[in-house]
């Protein structure tokens, strides 16, 4: 389960102090979905950052399955982004000199070395996001779509309690964004983890079900 309470983030700035979240309180049960919309500049990337343990709040506790990465060493953050975490963002952020198969399994690389059911996994992630016959191809060969399903199979190979996907679609036309938004959802779903996409598509949003909104600072319905 994923537990936010009182999550507030501020930041220095010439003029005093910006408050970006404020008091932000949510609760996401296993398998569950929550889209997060809000204007640009509202802190919705904050809020990913910080429940991915990437930046630490200013106060409130965040809590996956009882842990708080608020209370962890840099170290004990590191994997708890790598084993509990899968991050998709707008950028793909795919290295140009890896193949597909290869960028999908690197997310195991922190732990060790790659072991044999990852990379038997990242290959069935790739047939399942419809790239079985590219697993040999470089990012540059790749269309925009295709890369971000690449990095969807990367954020999903290690079988994450929760995928924070930041405007994941931003990038996309129509067509690649229905494609690569119904594959978080059902990959997601498929190993029971946790799903929170910060969108501007209204679209996106009604496909992934539950819908709130960041406004100054605030959650609400």
């Amino acid at each position: 389960m994923l537990e936010v309470d009182r999550l507030s983030k501020s930041f220095p700035v010439p003029a005093g102090t910006l408050r970006v979240l404020d008091d932000v309180s949510f609760t996401l049960a296993p398998g569950g979905r929550m889209a997060i919309m809000g204007p640009s500049g509202s802190g919705k990337s904050t809020l990913l950052s910080i429940l991915g343990g990437l930046e630490a709040a200013t106060s409130g506790t965040v809590r996956l399955d009882g842990a708080n990465p608020g209370t962890m060493t840099a170290d004990e953050r590191a994997l708890y982004r790598n084993r509990r975490i899968g991050f998709v963002f707008q950028e793909h952020h795919l290295l140009a000199g890896c193949t597909a198969v290869d960028n999908v399994v690197l997310a195991a690389l922190a732990i060790g070395s790659v072991a044999r059911d990852i990379e038997v996994r990242a290959r069935r992630l790739l047939e399942r996001v419809g790239l079985g016959d590219r697993l040999g191809s470089l990012p540059a060969e790749l269309s925009g779509g295709e890369r971000q399903r690449v990095a969807v199979a990367r954020a999903l190979v290690l079988s994450p309690r929760v995928v924070l996907a930041d405007e994941p679609t931003g990038q996309l036309d129509a067509h690649a964004a229905s494609m690569v938004t119904e594959l978080l959802v059902e990959l997601a779903a498929e190993s029971g983890g946790m799903l929170v996409v910060v969108t501007h598509a209204e679209a996106v949003a009604a496909r992934v079900g539950t819908v709130r909104h960041l406004i100054d600072g605030r959650l609400v319905p």
